[in-house]
C-alpha cells in the first residue's frame, strides 16, 4: 500500500479548435487538436485508514466537497472498486482557474492516476480514461498528455508526435470565462467555411515537424464568442505578435491567451514587457513555459 503520492497536474493549450456542431443530447462535436505545456498544478494524495475523502486546497473560493472534479474523480474510482479507506487530497493551483486551459480536468486526471496507484487497482491508461469521460470531456487527454488530436465530445483522441521545441507565453487577463455559457452562445451551424480552423493541414505540419506551419494554422472558433465579449484578449494577442510570438491564440473558451516562440531571447523579452510592461495593462497572471510531452 501507498501511503503517499506527489503528483503534477499539466496545463493544456489548444493549438486548434474546432466545433462542427451540436448533438441531440446537448454536447458538441468537437475537432481539436491538444498540446500539454509545462506550467502545473501540485496534488499530493494521503492514505487515511479511516473511509472518506478529505481536500483542501491553496485557493479559498474553490469548493472542498463533491462539487471539486479531484474528488469526484476519486469518489469514481473507490466507490467502483469497494475501497474501505480513505484518502486526503492536497491540491495546491498554479494554473489558472476558469481560464481555458483544462487545469479543473486535469487535476481530476492526476488523481484518477493517483488513486488507481495508491490502491493497486490495476487499471490501464485507456481504461482511466474511459472512466475520465464520466467525470468531463478535457479528462480523459489529460490522462494521456502529450499532442493529441481530440474528436467526439473531446474523448476519441489519437495521439501524435511531439511538437517540435519551442517556448510558450501564457497571459490571462483579469476576467474569468464559463465554458457552457461560451458554447450555448456559438452557432456552429452559422460559421463560414474560412472561420473553420484548418486541423487537417496542422496534423501534416506536425508530422512533418514544421512548426512555421503549425503556428500558422492555429485557429479557434470559441474566440468568436468570448473575444467581443472580452477586447483585452485581442489585445494581448496583438501584444504577443508584436514581440516576436510566431502566432497567438486564445485557449478553450478562453479567456488565456499564448502564443508560441522559436527563439528564446524573444520569448524572454515578451515575458518581460507583458508582466512588467505594457501587458500588465490586460493581463493579470502571466507565465512563460516550454511544451510537455508524455514519458
Amino acid at each position: 500500500m501507498i501511503r503517499h503520492l506527489s503528483l503534477r497536474a499539466y496545463a493544456k493549450i489548444n493549438l486548434a479548435l474546432d466545433v462542427l456542431g451540436r448533438r441531440a443530447d446537448g454536447y458538441h462535436e468537437v475537432r481539436m487538436i491538444m498540446q500539454t505545456v509545462g506550467l502545473y498544478d501540485r496534488i499530493d494524495l494521503v492514505y487515511r485508514e479511516q473511509p472518506g475523502i478529505t481536500v483542501e486546497t491553496n485557493l479559498y473560493y474553490l469548493p472542498v466537497n463533491e462539487n471539486n472534479l479531484v474528488y469526484k474523480a476519486a469518489a469514481l474510482l473507490m466507490k467502483e472498486f469497494e475501497i474501505p479507506n480513505g484518502v486526503h487530497i492536497r491540491l495546491k493551483k498554479y494554473i489558472p482557474v476558469a481560464a481555458g486551459m483544462a487545469g479543473g480536468s486535469s487535476d481530476a486526471a492526476a488523481v484518477l492516476f493517483g488513486v488507481n496507484k495508491m490502491f493497486g487497482l490495476g487499471l490501464t491508461m485507456e481504461e482511466l480514461q474511459q472512466r475520465g469521460a464520466k467525470i468531463g470531456a478535457d479528462v480523459p487527454y489529460c490522462v494521456l498528455r502529450g499532442t493529441a488530436l481530440c474528436e467526439g465530445i473531446g474523448e476519441k483522441l489519437t495521439p501524435l508526435p511531439p511538437m517540435p521545441r519551442c517556448q510558450v507565453l501564457i497571459a490571462k487577463p483579469a476576467v474569468s470565462v464559463s465554458t457552457k455559457s461560451v458554447y450555448e452562445n456559438l452557432h456552429a451551424d452559422r460559421l463560414t467555411a474560412d472561420q473553420h480552423p484548418d486541423v487537417d493541414g496542422m496534423l501534416e505540419a506536425i508530422r512533418s515537424q514544421d512548426l512555421s506551419g503549425i503556428a500558422s494554422r492555429m485557429g479557434n472558433v470559441l474566440e468568436l464568442v468570448t473575444v467581443p465579449e472580452h477586447p483585452e484578449i485581442e489585445e494581448i494577442r496583438k501584444l504577443m505578435l508584436e514581440t516576436g510570438a510566431m502566432n497567438a491564440m486564445m485557449s478553450g473558451s478562453g479567456p488565456t491567451v499564448f502564443g508560441l516562440f522559436s527563439n528564446p531571447r524573444a520569448a524572454a523579452a515578451a515575458y518581460e514587457r507583458m508582466r512588467y510592461g505594457r501587458g500588465t495593462q490586460f493581463a493579470r497572471q502571466v507565465y512563460l513555459t516550454s511544451l510537455y510531452n508524455r514519458k
